[in-house]
């Protein structure tokens, strides 16, 4: 007698979020005979119809709508429990604190902590997004275990005696313009075709840095000022606006922006850092280690982000 299969679950799953045994055996790696007799053996199983072949695709039926739901639950615990396994042979185990500013929380940060759940299984990081300045008090209060944070060119002089710092190669300023923009179809434009640009700067607390026109060019044209990057960059994908943008935000940008490199001599650049105790933990080695690993392969792919090539002479901008 046929029995319901964790594989059998998995091929269900699969044809109903593709909607055909052809995509489904594509996507999973199968044979579309192999994919019909998973089928075939998991009605036997149940003793219902799953699935109706139709002229393009199947569509579900009910009894098979309801085995699907079943089958996320008891695939998701399946996952959790090999996880959970995989943790005890971890020697890294734990918790640890990891801050960062906002455009580095977008893409670098993230990617980082899955890469350190595939690694480490056992380490918990906790997140905080913040400004620079606030990032860095938190450091010396030893409430961070690591902090990603901004220095250089038009930015305070911050205060990281007694901490450690590591750098991370993570691509240095861009801009963000709207995709029917006369440069969006370039990779990278003189500063001087930026000038007469009206921009849209951040806005917040007193004493963040904060993003507004291009750091060269002077008496700039201001169109609107908001706190948030999805708000910043809606408006530049409304063509209402450019924006500064560090270039390793570019693979989150939303349709309609595209990312420009800036060729201006008279800029020296930004730096992104990985601070940390001046000692650091295991875990917190383990959380530089990851987020270097990941700013490379940022830097190493340009394209990463459909229609927004980045830069990669540098490093980043501020805490807003």
């Amino acid at each position: 007698m046929a029995e319901v299969t964790l594989e059998g679950l998995r091929v269900c799953r699969e044809i109903a979020l593709v909607g055909s045994f052809t995509a489904a055996a594509r996507s999973l790696g199968y044979s579309q005979p192999a994919v019909s007799r998973q089928v075939a053996a998991m009605e036997s199983a149940v003793g219902y119809r799953l699935f109706v072949r139709e002229l393009r695709g199947a569509s579900v039926t009910p009894a098979g709508t309801r085995l699907v739901e079943h089958a996320a639950r008891v695939l998701g615990a399946v996952s959790s429990l090999h996880h959970d396994l995989k943790a005890l042979g971890d020697k890294l185990a734990g918790r640890v604190a990891v801050g960062a500013f906002p455009a580095a929380m977008s893409v670098l940060v993230p990617r980082a902590v899955a890469r350190l759940r595939v690694d480490h299984p056992g380490l918990v990081v906790r997140l905080t997004e913040a400004a620079t300045p606030a990032l860095l008090r938190d450091v010396h209060g030893d409430r961070l275990d690591v902090a990603v944070i901004a220095t250089g060119t038009g930015l305070p002089q911050y205060d990281l005696d007694g901490l450690g710092r590591h750098r991370v190669y993570a691509g240095d300023l861009c801009a963000a313009v709207p995709d029917r923009h006369r440069l969006a179809g370039r990779s990278e434009a003189p500063v001087s075709e930026l000038v007469n640009e009206v921009w849209v700067a951040g806005t917040g607390s007193a004493g963040d840095p904060q993003f507004a026109a291009w750091p060269t060019v002077t008496d700039p044209v201001i169109g609107h000022r908001v706190r948030s990057w999805p708000a910043r960059l809606g408006l530049v994908a409304a063509g209402l606006g450019v924006c500064v943008l560090p270039a390793l935000s570019a693979p989150s940008v939303p349709p309609g922006v595209r990312c420009v490199d800036v060729v201006d001599p008279a800029w020296s650049g930004r730096r992104t850092l990985a601070v940390t105790a001046c000692r650091p933990s295991v875990a917190a080695r383990a959380v530089v280690a990851a987020v270097r690993a990941v700013a490379g392969e940022i830097s190493a792919q340009p394209t990463a982000a459909p229609q927004s090539p980045v830069n990669s002479r540098g490093a980043v901008d501020s805490g807003r």
